[in-house]
């Protein structure tokens, strides 16, 4: 199965909150080093500079968000924070989110990946470690750095055919959805009588 991730924008607010909201208070936990607030949530969701930063989703059939990174950009780094709703877990999406996260750091020339997470969150440890990212653990948070490639031609390609990927597949998904809207509708009419 292909995971396709898609690049997210403002009009996504609703959607990540939603997202977040649905983690529970110790996934929330894991994934912001505290459990958070719904009011701390959604200011951290209203506070997403979507012009710096880079922020992915992987949706389901019916177009919610199910995995989501955010990629915070700074001078030369870019600090990953990564969820996955626990039905979505163990099928590679964290994985995808992950890998599309540093090929879009990558080509945007920055050298350095860095993530911060509690030692005890081990899907985010195992993804670090599987990446090849330097992970050290003190107190019981980890940190993990991951030094990027330059951007080339070829990874500039992979990253143009990966956004035109999500964006069919997401015009795909709103397609079904509105055509099983509309056979809901036309059931729920009855049969028409011929004239």
């Amino acid at each position: 199965m292909t995971i396709v991730v898609h690049r997210l924008n403002e009009g996504a607010r609703t959607a990540l909150k939603v997202h977040f909201l649905a983690l529970s208070p110790e996934d929330r936990r894991l994934r912001f080093g505290s459990t958070l607030s719904a009011e701390s949530i959604i200011a951290y969701v209203e506070g997403i500079d979507f012009d710096r930063d880079a922020v992915f989703g992987v949706r389901d059939d019916r177009l919610r968000l199910v995995g989501v990174t955010h990629a915070a950009f700074g001078d030369d780094l870019a600090e990953l924070g990564l969820s996955v709703l626990p039905a979505h877990r163990g099928h590679g999406v964290g994985g995808a989110l992950f890998e599309r996260s540093v090929a879009h750091a990558r080509n945007r020339f920055v050298s350095r990946l860095y993530m911060n997470c509690l030692e005890e969150n081990a899907p985010i440890m195992h993804i670090a470690r599987r990446f090849g990212m330097s992970v050290v653990s003190s107190a019981g948070d980890a940190e993990a750095h991951l030094l990027l490639p330059p951007a080339s031609p070829a990874s500039l390609a992979a990253e143009f055919v990966t956004n035109s990927l999500a964006e069919y597949d997401h015009a795909l998904k709103l397609q079904v959805r509105a055509w099983k809207r509309i056979n809901a509708a036309l059931k729920s009419a009855g049969p028409l009588e011929a004239g």
